[in-house]
């Protein structure tokens, strides 16, 4: 966040610059407030593109095998702009290459789901996902998976379109 705010200072001095090169080729006769207004418009201008570029650019990192299942789009009433077209402020990816299948119940996948959200550091979270109940849970030391039974009180249901469901039971 650090160098975000360092790069949106950049942008508006070179904002900034762009209008006093304008200032001078016009002989001075564009106004002042050209100059702090192009910088407030540049700074703008590279927020704008910095929150809508953040979610192509976490995708384009992800190593191959890892796949977006849910991503949460948003709007907000300081950001116009945003109801237009939303902004992607959170995804969540899975591992669907490094996914291992139970051996004792072959319904169930072990899979590991990244959560990204904007400004904030990725969080790894193992689940265990029941494909012949359309279900998963949070795996846990007390998580019990046996052959044909299981503790469906720790479980959520899943819709059968669900994509995680779709990407992981289907492959």
């Amino acid at each position: 966040m650090f160098w975000e705010l360092v790069a949106t200072v950049f942008a508006g001095i070179s904002s900034a610059g762009i209008a006093l090169f304008l200032r001078s080729i016009s002989k001075k006769k564009l106004p002042v407030w050209i100059i702090p207004t192009f910088a407030g418009l540049g700074m703008l201008a590279f927020q704008v593109q910095s929150e809508y570029g953040w979610y192509t650019h976490q995708v384009s990192l992800l190593p191959q095998g890892v796949e977006v299942v849910k991503k949460v789009e948003e709007e907000a009433l300081w950001r116009p702009w945003s109801f237009i077209y939303p902004q992607t402020t959170r995804f969540i990816a899975a591992d669907i290459k490094n996914a291992s299948i139970n051996a004792l119940n072959t319904n169930v996948i072990l899979v590991d789901l990244y959560f990204f959200e904007r400004r904030h550091l990725a969080k790894r979270v193992p689940q265990v996902v029941n494909c012949g109940t359309l279900s998963r849970a949070h795996l846990t030391q007390n998580l019990e998976v046996q052959t044909h039974l299981i503790n469906q009180k720790k479980w959520t249901q899943l819709d059968k379109k669900d994509p995680l469901l779709t990407k992981l039971c289907q492959a």
